[in-house]
């Protein structure tokens, strides 16, 4: 039976308890990262058992600290945290490290296990989410915390490397924090000179701290100097630092106390070997086995996080009774922030329009955020520097700027990015953010996209100047095979409206969203707006409705989405004309209809073999499943042009005269 190893402090056993840990789950799974979580171990262990006021019985206090770890390979410390102050998971979860169904997943899955705040891995990623979370906490703070009443004033840590700080995403975020001075943001910079290739001095040289005092950081420099009390002192004087982010800069030891792999790229990415665990665990004065040994002194100390946080959530919950007492209202609005509700919405579109008159769908969102904003308070956005081009700002919303963080209007400068990572971290702290650019540009965006898609936010990213009309800024500001991109990332909805009323509509179904982020492709140009009474409330949920029939059994029916659906209902009518029965079907949402059941997806695209012609112009990839057999698309083979709009759409054949020509090819084969 193994017993206790000798230590100078119980402080020292928890430490190496986490090291051992991170080195044993990694060897068992043959796979991971046990070097960083073996540096970082003092820096978590202060932060877990010294600092952050935190639940491990609630994981979702509403206003703990967060922790994020943003180098997300390094998951084996977080887990090993997890565990040892008793937020839920077992043993067994570490031993099954990497497995299939483990919460203990290869990078942090938001969900996967308690104490989880956002899934990390994509480097960069998360940090720049905490940006959100800290800007979060802010505008909350802002719009809540009354005189006597401060319920919402917790802190945001997070732990980056080298590789973190190395993306641009960022530098993004960064910067962005630092221009609004989010003091309650405390990163920890591990500088272990260490990356997968060898050491960091291979591309990477410049000053961080320098850097970030440049962004407007408040820095402080540990050197090697990872002494538990010196971590807290600087973990105590960056909270005390109200109107700046700071950083935190060590230099770790990767694999510390590894006879042979400290400070080596090996320990990186790979197991340390039967050998190597051996004989750094007789370094740590640790038993050789068996493997996974938590010593009890160490689990008892670590376990005290429990009684700790369930004391801080009571007197935070005392806090909330005296709240709500003053402020009723507001107390309402905040739960309903904390519970992640969907907001209360009015059926049908938000807002109606003239039918007849021509209006571009980013010109209706722009009328439809104003309506949606008095309902929704916790709506909040901005723009990349785009405003007057995407019209996503609220009216008399005022701007969010360094100390003013009661406004509803965000402004994110040129940083796509970043901006879709800390609309995450909004997202995950119940806000209902949006962020807004060019569609073209949500390629830059990807990475938090994706993001979003896998943590389930109810992210909304609104996208205007959607395909080729965006005419003379020609080919690389008009979209092409942006919409089959993002229609092709699992747990997304797409939603392209044909007309300012689908517009309306999709507004109330991004709100509502609970666990699926929504993106929106809305047209620089002007489009018909279409007869409300033609349109179903739930067009956006169905994903595809018809909007015109047939006087008699179509011969062919005709697809569209967003700018085309308009020229799908002028092409059913020439072919009326000529004899030709056509139906129109607008989809504007793609991913809501793949769901629909087989006899509703008949009902609406007839039965298999019907003639159909799906137009949109971008790019034609993922819309034969939908014309079949006997199908077309007319769309984009090719990038764009520059000139105006209806030179474009011309030029390229997405016309009714193509439209028509290629229904009668369908019949006539």
């Amino acid at each position: 039976m193994s017993t206790a190893p000798p230590a100078s402090s119980v402080d020292e056993l928890c430490v190496n308890t986490i090291r051992t840990l991170a080195m044993d789950a990694v060897q068992k799974a043959n796979s991971g990262h046990p070097g960083t979580p073996m540096a970082l171990a003092p820096v978590a262990y202060t932060l877990y058992t010294r600092v952050m006021r935190h639940s491990p019985a609630n994981a979702a206090w509403p206003n703990r600290d967060r922790f994020v770890l943003s180098c997300g390979h390094a998951s084996m410390l977080l887990y090993a945290m997890l565990y040892l102050c008793g937020y839920g998971l077992a043993l067994e979860d570490l031993e099954n490290f990497r497995q299939l169904g483990s919460p203990c997943a290869g990078h942090p899955e938001y969900g996967a296990a308690p104490g989880i705040e956002a899934t990390t891995g994509p480097l960069g990623q998360g940090i720049s989410t905490c940006v959100g979370l800290a800007l979060a906490e802010r505008l909350l703070a802002a719009r809540f915390n009354r005189d006597g009443h401060e319920i919402i004033d917790h802190h945001t840590f997070a732990i980056a490397s080298d590789g973190d700080l190395e993306e641009g995403i960022s530098s993004e975020a960064s910067s962005i924090a630092g221009h609004l001075g989010l003091g309650r943001l405390i990163a920890f910079y591990d500088d272990n000179h260490i990356s997968i290739e060898g050491d960091t001095a291979l591309a990477f040289s410049e000053n961080v701290g320098a850097r970030y005092e440049a962004y407007g950081w408040h820095v402080q420099h540990l050197g090697e100097d990872l002494a538990l009390d010196r971590i807290e002192e600087a973990a105590r004087a960056a909270m005390a630092v109200t109107d700046r982010p700071s950083l935190i800069v060590c230099r770790t030891h990767i694999a510390q106390g590894s006879p042979n792999k400290q400070d080596s790229a090996g320990a990186h990415g790979s197991p340390l070997g039967e050998e190597e665990i051996r004989l750094t665990k007789e370094v740590y004065g640790w038993p050789t086995e068996p493997p996974f040994y938590v010593p009890a002194d160490a689990l008892e100390h670590c376990r005290a996080s429990v009684g700790r946080g369930e004391q801080a959530e009571q007197d935070w919950n005392e806090r909330m009774v005296a709240y709500r007492e003053a402020q009723p209202e507001l107390a309402d609005q905040l739960a309903a922030i904390f519970e992640r509700r969907s907001p209360t919405l009015p059926p049908g579109p938000l807002k109606r329009f003239e039918p007849g008159t021509k209006m571009a769908t980013r010109k209706a969102s722009q009328e439809v955020i104003q309506v949606a904003a008095a309902l929704v308070p916790s709506m909040i956005g901005g723009s990349a520097d785009l405003a007057p081009s995407t019209l996503t700002l609220v009216d008399g919303g005022g701007n969010v700027e360094h100390g003013a963080f009661g406004a509803r209007n965000l402004h994110f400068g040129i940083r796509e990015h970043a901006m879709g990572a800390i609309v995450n971290g909004m997202a995950l702290s119940g806000l209902r953010p949006y962020g807004a650019t060019f569609l073209i540009f949500s390629d830059y965006m990807k990475g938090s996209i994706r993001l979003a898609a896998l943590m389930e936010l109810p992210s909304i990213f609104c996208y205007t100047h959607d395909s080729i009309g965006v005419g003379e800024d020609g080919p690389t500001h008009q979209p092409i095979e942006q919409l089959a991109a993002l229609r092709a990332t699992p747990n997304i909805n797409v939603v392209r409206p044909a007309d300012a009323h689908e517009t309306a509509l999709a507004w109330s179904f991004a709100l509502r969203a609970v666990n699926t982020p929504t993106v929106l492709a809305l047209s620089r140009q002007a489009l018909v707006v279409l007869d409300p009474e033609l349109i179903p409330d739930d067009a956006i949920e169905r994903g595809a409705y018809v909007l015109r029939e047939a006087e008699e059994a179509p011969a062919v029916i005709l697809i569209g989405t967003g700018s085309e659906v308009g020229l799908c209902l002028e092409a059913a009518e020439q072919l009326a004309a000529g004899g030709v029965a056509a139906r129109v079907v607008s989809m504007p949402c793609m991913d809501r209809f793949e769901l629909a059941t087989p006899a509703e997806r008949e009902r609406v695209l007839g039965p298999a073999g019907t003639p159909r012609i799906a137009v949109e112009a971008a790019s034609p990839f993922g819309w034969d499943r939908w014309t079949g057999e006997r199908g077309a698309v007319i769309g984009m083979r090719t990038f764009g042009a520059s000139a105006p709009e209806a030179a474009v759409y011309q030029h390229f054949g997405i016309t009714v005269g193509a439209v028509v020509e290629q229904a009668h090819a369908l019949l006539n084969s």
